[in-house]
């Protein structure tokens, strides 16, 4: 079962800088993400959302493939190729894996200007090994799904990194 948690930041590239962090544990093995997405309310009120996965561009690739190979057969790859391409991205962009996408545009509704937010979806993590990675990151959480110790525990570390800070 997945966890999730969301922490909010003060400012509109923590949350990123904290995701590239996260990105960097994943290939130590310290951490097995699902998806983890950023969510930026600019200085105007807009809310972006930079997700972990660009299922279009993955869609319009495998869908490009799939269809020169079909465009092989009837001797047109070239036009199977841009059908494929175009179904595939659309395919890609409709299909909505990890965090739901309305669920992140609502709570960064509810932020100040200037702000951002990490949403993050994770399978695993070796707990001490990534606390003592995110000390220094600040933060607040604003949603987990994590047990009260653990949540406790991320907390007091976020804070601990506030401080001194």
């Amino acid at each position: 079962m997945s966890d999730l948690i969301v922490v909010g930041y003060d400012d509109m590239f923590e949350a990123e800088t904290v995701r590239l962090k996260l990105l960097k544990m994943q290939k130590e093995y310290l951490v097995d993400l699902e998806d983890a997405v950023v969510a930026v309310k600019n200085q105007e009120g807009k809310i972006k959302l930079s997700q972990m996965y660009h299922l279009a561009a993955s869609g319009a690739i495998g869908g490009g493939f799939w269809g020169a190979l079909i465009g092989l057969i009837f001797m047109m790859p070239v036009l199977g190729a841009v059908v494929g391409a175009a179904s595939g991205a659309a395919a890609g962009a409709l299909s909505d894996v990890g965090i739901d996408d309305d669920f992140m545009k609502k709570l960064a509704n509810t932020l100040q200007p200037g702000t951002s937010v990490l949403f993050v979806l994770l399978r695993k993590m070796t707990a001490d090994k990534v606390l003592d990675e995110l000390k220094g990151t600040g933060g607040k959480l604003l949603q987990t799904s994590l047990s009260h110790g653990d949540e406790t525990k991320l907390q007091t570390a976020l804070d601990a990194a506030q401080g001194a800070a």
